[in-house]
């Protein structure tokens, strides 16, 4: 096994994947076809057929982040990504929770969030509609849905992008044939290029709204480079599929757009875009008249399989985070461990996949409304963590920004405007959580979604100072490189 340039040995297999399965693996971890379905008809409520202008200019600061992660990663290929890159930059308490808790909280509350949706639409799909309603049929199935998954992960890379490509290509064959069936349809409206002028949006509220609403659309692309140790060419593929990633997900969201306003149109009854009661599930409800009921299914097909694709890309990187973290002595030895056969973080996997579970459970139990405010706050977990790592790229390569024009651009100019678009959002993001009415919940009229968030931030503060007593040589020195023995565990 070679180690990939300035990374580390951690007993992962080395040329696993190549540019077409990391490229699948990004758009897989943004599960496509369930992030259009649950976002484009809240963005369209707030800016009406100015929609794909919102989703244009949410990608900007997506794209910006993409090239510092891309730089960064081919400075320091190591499958701890953000976590090694903070550390790097500003030192290992910041590295420990911007690069380590933030991104791996935010997975884990996702994580939820994908299982139920999966189990809930595998359920109607099913028939079982009584069961679909039903809410500890909903978790069982999603809890039985995460074990199925870890399993895969469990047997390595080759298995899971073999599947990835599967569940990946039946999310771009519906979204493609939804789109071209709905243009095609008489009475369609003719898109209009003024959809994507920003300017004529109606007040910066509105439409900071409906970009903040589009990051959740495009995140989770990152989770590719946490398998650059695994990918050929380490220190090249992983930051341009993320590139890539990034921009085949812009035309796909835009092409849905504008068929779906071309369609429906923005009205506030019937199928229109801004009926309040389409907003959560824009393709169920223009799925039958576009396609006809039967045809439709095959939509309702897509998400399911889209939020369970995303599950599986979450089981397969943030088992790689805490491998990083662990052998780098920032984490307990156990998430080290790496599997003999399978060459897998074996620990890491199950313990997310046992996490994710016990969360879903736990949510379910205080609250569907609880449990829907918890994946809300991810949104503030999102900006603070790209945000700040697109500003440890400008900070790492400071004394190096005048080598070149490219050097400036791509290390300097770029990373930093797309980090304050990122930290300009946490900050909209935090004031309009802060509202009582924002979400389901409230507490002493500050709102659920805005205290889950900014606890989640506290917790991470909190569990700083107990890794610093637990693991003193990492936070005294700040290594980087690898400190501890991998463990692996036989079969």
């Amino acid at each position: 096994m070679t180690t990939p340039p300035g990374g580390t040995d951690k007993g992962l297999r080395s040329g696993s994947l190549g540019l077409l399965a990391s490229v699948a693996l990004g758009l897989s971890s943004v599960a496509p076809a369930y992030s259009i379905t649950v976002t484009l008809g809240f963005v369209a409520l707030v800016v009406g057929e100015l929609a794909p202008a919102a989703l244009l200019l949410g990608f900007v600061p997506i794209l910006l982040t993409a090239f510092a992660f891309r730089e960064l990663n081919r400075e320091m290929p190591d499958c701890g990504t953000t976590f090694v890159w903070n550390t790097r930059a500003f030192g290992p308490g910041p590295g420990w929770l911007a690069g380590g808790w933030v991104p791996l909280t935010a997975t884990l509350i996702a994580m939820t969030a994908l299982a139920q949706v999966s189990a809930g639409y595998l359920l109607g799909l099913l028939g079982l509609d009584g069961a679909a309603d039903d809410a500890a049929a909903v978790t069982t199935v999603a809890v039985l849905l995460i074990a199925a998954l870890t399993a895969v992960a469990r047997r390595g890379l080759r298995v899971a992008a073999g599947v990835q490509y599967v569940l990946l290509g039946l999310q771009l064959f519906a979204l493609v044939g939804f789109g071209v069936a709905a243009l095609a349809r008489p009475g369609a409206a003719d898109p209009s290029p003024s959809w994507l002028n920003p300017l004529a949006v109606d007040g910066f509220g509105p439409f900071a709204q409906a970009v903040l609403l589009c990051l959740f659309i495009y995140w989770g692309w990152d989770a590719l480079i946490t398998t650059n140790e695994e990918t050929r060419d380490s220190d090249r593929v992983p930051g341009r599929a993320a590139v890539i990633s990034t921009l085949i997900l812009l035309g796909t969201y835009l092409f849905i757009a504008f068929a779906a306003l071309s369609f429906a149109g923005t009205g506030t009854g019937g199928i229109g875009l801004g009926n309040p009661d389409n907003a959560t599930d824009v393709l169920a409800s223009l799925g039958p008249p576009v396609l006809g009921p039967a045809v439709a299914k095959v939509l309702e097909l897509a998400v399911c399989v889209s939020a369970a694709s995303a599950l599986l890309t979450c089981l397969v990187s943030s088992p790689r985070g805490t491998l990083s973290m662990a052998a780098h002595g920032a984490l307990p030895a156990a998430f080290a461990r790496v599997h003999p056969r399978y060459r897998t973080p074996v620990f890491g996997t199950v313990f997310f996949g046992a996490a994710a579970a016990i969360l879903l459970v736990t949510l379910s139990l205080v609250s569907r409304a609880f449990l829907g405010d918890a994946i809300l706050c991810v949104g503030l977990l999102i900006a603070c963590y790209y945000g700040i790592t697109a500003l440890a790229c400008v900070w790492y390569f400071r004394k190096r920004l005048r080598d070149s024009p490219r050097s400036l651009l791509l290390r300097g100019v770029l990373p930093l405007t797309g980090g304050l678009l990122m930290l300009a959002a946490f900050a909209r993001s935090a004031y309009d959580m802060f509202d009582p009415a924002y979400g389901s919940t409230s507490f002493h009229g500050i709102g659920g979604v805005f205290l889950l968030g900014t606890g989640s931030l506290t917790a991470g503060l909190l569990a700083v100072l107990t890794a610093r007593s637990r693991f003193p040589r990492f936070f005294r020195t700040g290594r980087t490189t690898v400190a501890a023995h991998l463990v692996t565990v036989e079969d």
